[in-house]
């Protein structure tokens, strides 16, 4: 599956998914001051072997689906909501991370996907390396990579 992410002017980016057997969807993304909040996602799924939701757009669903996933699916969103979080107010400790992301799956979830440490700074390595990438494009400019 290609991701393509794409800069746009205004309030929101544009992620276009290009999936064998099915036509291309494409989402808008609201701008949040950092990288678009599925591009987070992929590099949280990318890297650890929990399905989220963009194991979900490469079992065919649509991008624009409306209902939820299982838990696993909820615990990884609120994996992604973590670096997210994390890269608004600063990184912290691995330990860190990952006590707030069980805190947060504890309080509606009865599921925590597992994660260590060195997911952690594996992810984090990949967040750096796509926010790179990211703010160096310009308006109109894309960033593709494979699911």
């Amino acid at each position: 599956m290609l991701l393509t992410f794409t800069r746009r002017d205004g309030k929101f980016d544009d992620l276009r998914v290009d999936r064998d057997g099915l036509p291309s969807e494409t989402v808008q993304c609201p701008k949040q001051g950092i990288l678009p909040h599925d591009m987070i996602h992929y590099a949280v799924e990318s890297t650890v072997p929990h399905k989220g939701f963009l194991s979900l757009l490469r079992e065919g669903r649509p991008v624009a689906f409306t209902t939820s996933g299982g838990e696993m699916e909820a615990a990884v969103e609120r994996l992604v909501e973590a670096f997210q979080a994390e890269m608004w107010g600063g990184q912290v400790p691995a330990t860190d991370l990952i006590a707030v992301y069980e805190h947060a799956c504890g309080t509606d979830l009865p599921l925590v996907a597992p994660i260590a440490p060195a997911d952690v700074e594996a992810i984090r390595k990949k967040i750096n390396e796509l926010s790179h990438a990211w703010s160096s494009l310009r308006i109109g400019q894309s960033l593709s990579v494979t699911f």
